[in-house]
């Protein structure tokens, strides 16, 4: 098992990837240096060799399919992820590895949001975004992290081997992000400087298609984590609409003794109907979810007991 492991993950990034590897390097000399290549078409895979990065290659596409991919094969006490674009000052990697090592974090977030990002990114909407992004899932989990799309972090061994990585894409940061704060695992932030990619590096991510896949996956893993809260506000909109519905058939009735409208009184009485099953969906849902937080807080002592027993 390493001590440290830095995760790259890459896709077409030969104009930067050799300095990160050599960054990493000086940044935390006892570490290994890991570059997954995810199908590049340049010379990423030369250049981070040379470098002397170990390389591993996963080839379904996405950087979720990647990260599944490294939590799954590397071993290691203390887990370093950062992208292959030098966006990350590499000079943070040693105190965020020190939370993890030291003062028992779960994960470290690497927050740009506190620093530089806002002046150094050139994409408006991209900023605009990881604001949206932020505030919602705050505000729905009741937290306050500050910076959800960062992709340079910190792991524990626990976190890493207890993740269930299920997303695809960029989407990937949101999920870990939601999935540490669910399970009550110990999350600590680092301001790191965040800088621009350089001239001829061009990013991945679309900001409008991974913004909506992002959207999506804050909505699903709500419903899957909180189902109370998910459910409960539709079985509360849903009656509102029935209430509304059904006030002037009443008012009618009252002025009339007639019921004028029975499309529209059933019609009320369908989606009443709807609002009482979608509130105890939520919790049957939610005693489930309860009985998984309890599982996983097994699974997660378990692991720790191995990290404990591979030290001794």
């Amino acid at each position: 098992m390493d001590k440290i492991a830095v995760l790259i993950p890459c896709y077409n990034e030969e104009k930067t990837i050799a300095k990160v590897v050599k960054d990493a390097k000086a940044a935390l000399p006892e570490a290994v240096i890991y570059v997954y290549d995810n199908n590049s078409k340049d010379r990423t895979v030369e250049f981070a060799r040379e470098a002397g990065a170990q390389i591993r290659y996963e080839y379904k596409q996405g950087k979720g399919n990647v990260i599944r991919r490294m939590f799954r094969e590397i071993e290691a006490e203390c887990y370093i992820m950062v992208d292959g674009d030098d966006t990350y000052p590499m000079e943070y990697a040693r105190e965020m590895a020190d939370k993890v090592l030291n003062h028992n974090a779960d994960m470290v977030v690497g927050d740009r949001l506190s620093s530089t990002y806002f002046t150094e990114n050139k994409r408006p909407f991209h900023n605009f975004g990881n604001s949206i992004v932020r505030s919602s899932i705050n505000k729905l989990f009741n937290c306050d992290i500050k910076d959800i799309m960062t992709g340079y972090r910190a792991f524990s061994y626990g976190f890493v081997k207890t993740f269930p990585v299920l997303s695809t894409g960029f989407e990937i940061e949101t999920e870990m992000t939601i999935h540490a704060v669910y399970n009550n695992m110990q999350i600590e932030n680092v301001i790191v400087d965040y800088r621009d990619r350089p001239e001829g590096s061009e990013s991945k991510l679309n900001t409008f298609s991974d913004g909506f896949r992002v959207i999506g996956t804050i909505v699903k893993l709500y419903r899957d984590y909180k189902p109370f809260g998910f459910f409960g506000l539709c079985a509360a909109v849903l009656a509102v609409i029935a209430i509304a519905m059904f006030i002037p058939i009443l008012f009618a009735y009252l002025e009339t003794g007639l019921v004028l409208r029975f499309p529209t009184l059933f019609c009320c009485g369908f989606i009443g109907l709807a609002a009482v099953q979608s509130f105890f969906a939520g919790l049957i849902l939610s005693n489930m979810a309860l009985k998984n937080r309890r599982d996983f807080e097994y699974r997660y002592a378990l692991v720790n007991r191995r990290v404990q027993q591979e030290e001794k």
